[in-house]
C-alpha cells in the first residue's frame, strides 16, 4: 500500500511540475517571446524565401550598412515607394558624400524608371562575410553598368543590378542561385567570390538554366561543370605557371615551402598546379605540412620548420576571408623566406596589415592597373572612385560587359549562354580581350606583381608589375 501511494504522488508531482512549467513557458513567451524571436541570430542554413530575399535589394533597402548617410536612406525609402526621381536625387546627393560607394552607384543607376526600361542581372557577393572584397566586386560592376547606362545601354535597354549577400557561405550561394533562377526577369548572375561558394551554386544556375560568370573563383574543378558556367579569369594552371616558372628560373629559388588553406577549394587547385610547375621547371618542393586551416595554427612554430628543412622561400594562398592567417606567417618570416603568393592577397589589407612583413612578395595575379597600356578603363576607375581599384574590380566588370554584349545579341537565358560559347564572341574589357574556352574559363594570361614601397598608396607599400618598377 506505501508503495502505491507513493507512486500516486509521484505521478501528480510530475504532472504538477509539468503543468507549472508549461504554463510559464506560455506566459514567458507571452510577455518577452517576440523580443527573443527578433533578436535571434539568422539561421544561414535555413532555406527559407523569406531569409534570402532579406540578402537581396535592386535598391529598397542597403546592405552595405557601412557606408550609409541620410541621403542614401532617403534614396532607399523612396525607392521602396516608388519614387524613383527622389531616389536617384537622394543617391546623387548621397555620392557627393561617399563616391566610393559602389552600392549607391548601383542604386542609382537602379532607378531612372520602371521596370520596363531595364534588362536585369544580379551580382552576389560576400558582404557580410568580407566586405572589402564585395566591395571591389561591386565597383566592377557598378562601373561596367554605368558605362552602359550612360552610352547606348542594351538595344535601348538600361542595365539594371540586384545586389545579393552570400557572406562567402556555400550554403547561402545555393539558396540564393535557387531564388534567381525562380525570379525570370534575372538573365545572368556576376558571382560567386569564393570558390566553395561558386562551385556549390553552379549546379542550381546550370539546372535552372541561368548564367553564372564568376569574376573571382578560380578552383580548377569549377571547369566544365555546364553550358552555362562561365569565369572572367584565366585557368588557374596559367596563373599557377607564371608564379612556379619564376621561383625557379628568375629568383633561382632550390626549395620552396608552401602554405594553403585546406578548405579553401581553390587555393588548392593552385598549389596543386603550383607543385607541378616547379618540379617541371626543375625545382624541389619542401615537404614541410602546413595549413592555415589548422586549429593548432603556429606561425613561428611553421616558419622554424620550414628553415631547419633547407626551404628558402614560401608560397602563401590562403582562403579570401583567412587573410590574416597569412599575415600572421609572413610577419612570423621576418623576411628570412623569400614569400610569393597567390590573387588571393592582392588586396588592401594584405598592405595595410602586412607593410614592410610582405615588402618584396611577388603574387602572380589576373591584372594590374599598369598592365594594359592604352586601357580606358584604369584612368575612368580613378575618376570614379577616386584611386586605383584591384584584379577583382577588373574581373567583375568584364563579366559584366561580357553579359551586356551577349544581351545584344539574345533574348532569353538560353540564347545568351550560346551567344557567349560562340567562338565568334569576345567583348574588349579591363582585362583586355574577353573569349570563353569550350569549358567557360577565360582564355587569358597571369601577370606577375610585387610589393614595393610606395608614397602614392596610404598604406607605404603598393602593388608594382614586375616589367614595371
Amino acid at each position: 500500500m506505501n508503495s502505491q501511494k507513493e507512486t500516486k504522488l509521484l505521478i501528480l508531482s510530475l504532472l504538477s511540475t509539468t503543468f507549472l512549467l508549461g504554463f510559464g513557458f506560455w506566459l514567458w513567451n507571452q510577455l518577452f517571446g517576440k523580443n527573443i524571436i527578433s533578436l535571434a541570430p539568422e539561421n544561414k542554413s535555413q532555406g527559407t524565401r523569406g531569409s534570402t530575399s532579406e540578402r537581396i535589394s535592386l535598391g529598397k533597402k542597403i546592405l552595405v550598412t557601412a557606408n550609409t548617410n541620410s541621403d542614401k536612406e532617403a534614396g532607399v525609402q523612396a525607392f521602396a515607394k516608388g519614387d524613383f526621381t527622389s531616389a536617384a536625387n537622394n543617391f546623387k546627393a548621397s555620392l557627393l558624400k561617399d563616391r566610393n560607394d559602389p552600392e549607391t552607384l548601383i542604386y542609382l543607376n537602379n532607378s531612372q524608371g520602371d521596370k520596363s526600361k531595364y534588362l536585369k542581372i544580379a551580382v552576389s557577393v560576400p558582404i557580410g562575410g568580407n566586405l572589402d572584397v564585395a566591395k571591389e566586386i561591386l565597383r566592377g560592376v557598378a562601373q561596367a553598368q554605368d558605362r552602359i547606362n550612360r552610352t547606348e545601354g542594351i538595344n535601348g535597354k538600361l542595365l539594371q543590378v540586384a545586389i545579393a549577400s552570400d557572406d562567402n557561405d556555400p550554403s547561402l550561394a545555393q539558396q540564393l542561385a535557387t531564388q534567381f533562377v525562380k525570379d525570370t526577369s534575372i538573365l545572368a548572375v556576376v558571382g560567386h567570390n569564393a570558390s566553395n561558394a561558386s562551385i556549390a551554386a553552379a549546379p542550381v544556375y546550370q539546372q535552372g538554366g541561368l548564367v553564372m560568370i564568376s569574376p573571382t573563383s578560380f578552383a580548377q574543378n569549377l571547369s566544365g561543370i555546364g553550358s552555362h558556367i562561365f569565369r572572367t579569369i584565366p585557368s588557374i594552371s596559367s596563373v599557377a605557371g607564371s608564379l612556379s616558372t619564376h621561383i625557379v628560373k628568375t629568383a633561382r629559388k632550390t626549395n620552396i615551402g608552401i602554405c594553403a588553406d585546406s578548405k579553401a577549394i581553390d587555393n588548392q587547385s593552385f598549389k596543386d598546379e603550383l607543385v607541378k610547375g616547379i618540379l617541371a621547371a626543375g625545382g624541389k618542393v619542401n615537404l614541410t605540412n602546413c595549413d592555415l586551416f589548422a586549429a593548432n595554427f603556429n606561425p613561428n612554430a611553421v616558419i622554424s620548420q620550414f628553415i631547419s628543412s633547407g626551404a628558402d622561400s614560401l608560397v602563401l594562398a590562403p582562403h579570401v576571408d583567412r587573410i590574416n592567417k597569412a599575415l600572421e606567417l609572413a610577419a612570423a618570416n621576418q623576411g628570412k623566406l623569400t614569400l610569393f603568393a597567390s590573387p588571393t592577397l592582392y588586396t588592401f589589407q594584405t598592405l595595410q596589415v602586412g607593410k614592410a612583413d610582405v615588402n618584396g612578395m611577388v603574387l602572380s595575379v589576373t591584372w594590374h592597373p599598369n598592365a594594359i597600356p592604352n586601357n580606358d578603363f584604369s584612368q575612368n576607375a580613378v575618376k570614379l572612385w577616386g584611386g586605383n581599384v584591384n584584379w577583382r574590380t577588373a574581373t567583375a566588370y568584364d563579366a559584366t560587359m561580357a553579359i551586356a554584349k551577349g544581351l545584344q545579341q539574345s533574348k532569353s537565358r538560353d540564347e545568351l549562354q550560346n551567344v557567349l560559347h560562340s567562338p565568334s564572341f569576345s567583348v574588349y574589357g579591363a582585362t583586355g580581350k574577353i573569349e570563353f574556352l569550350p569549358s567557360g574559363d577565360r582564355n587569358g594570361t597571369a601577370i606577375l606583381v610585387k610589393v614595393q614601397p610606395s608614397s602614392k598608396s596610404s598604406t607605404g607599400y603598393d602593388f608594382v608589375p614586375l616589367n614595371n618598377k
